[in-house]
């Protein structure tokens, strides 16, 4: 099963309410943003975070923070009392998110990927994100993302005044 099929199974089965958009396909946040008509805010943006604890061991994160955002990598790192935080390599972040770069959805179903969220994101009645694929996304009710996706809520997004300063 597809993990495009394995999350449509899921929103219909839990009666989430939520709506399909198809679209040209797209994978950066703020393209896909414009063509599903919502404010960036409000974009699920979900990212592969890899923290080394120690020489040897590693734990990835689906780290998801308002599209307008960027990750925090240190934030990340600290959280978890790592060594260092890196975007995962791209085969290994497809890999344990079941789908392309640029159509992460912001629900883990390895074992191997812990979920974290960004509060910032969850003030939306709606979030918006690629569901699994580059050509469909999913409007998704946020109290309905929650009770699905039971993240952890940290915040790990840049402040924006942050962000402008380091780009």
């Amino acid at each position: 099963m597809s993990t495009h099929d394995w999350l449509m199974g899921q929103l219909v089965r839990s009666e989430a309410r939520f709506r399909v958009i198809d679209h040209a396909p797209e994978g950066r946040t703020e393209p896909a943003s414009l063509l599903r008509r919502h404010a960036l805010a409000q974009a699920a943006k979900c990212l592969v975070v890899r923290v080394a604890l120690t020489r040897r061991t590693r734990r990835y994160v689906l780290a998801v923070v308002p599209g307008d955002r960027k990750v925090d990598l240190d934030g990340i790192r600290d959280m978890y009392s790592g060594k260092e935080a890196s975007f995962a390599a791209r085969d290994v972040a497809e890999r344990l998110a079941g789908s392309v770069s640029g159509s992460v959805m912001p629900f883990a179903r390895d074992p191997e990927l812990d979920l974290v969220v960004d509060p910032d994101l969850l003030v939306h009645d709606e979030i918006f994100f690629n569901a699994a694929r580059l050509d469909r996304s999913v409007a998704l009710a946020t109290a309905d993302y929650l009770a699905l996706a039971r993240p952890r809520v940290e915040s790990i997004a840049q402040h924006p005044l942050a962000q402008r300063m380091t780009g």
